[in-house]
């Protein structure tokens, strides 16, 4: 996000995601699947890219990449 400028929404995606990661960091794979996670990072990363560029193609590809490398 930052590489794109848009490091000043980092804070509203996180509070967005809050939940799915516990106390210690790690992710709650017991209240979350992965790949759900990873669909809403690129919903939300998609709506940021619509709001800075007027269009979404700047978050695409993130859930395909994600998956291929930590799935």
């Amino acid at each position: 996000m930052g590489r794109l400028g848009w490091r000043g929404h980092f804070g509203g995606l996180a509070a967005r995601l809050d939940g799915a990661f516990g106390a210690d960091g790690v992710f709650a794979h017991d209240r979350l699947r992965f790949v759900d996670f990873v669909d809403d990072v690129e919903e939300l990363l998609e709506e940021v890219a619509r709001w800075e560029q007027g269009d979404e193609e700047a978050a695409d590809g993130f859930e395909e990449y994600v998956l291929q490398h930590y799935a």
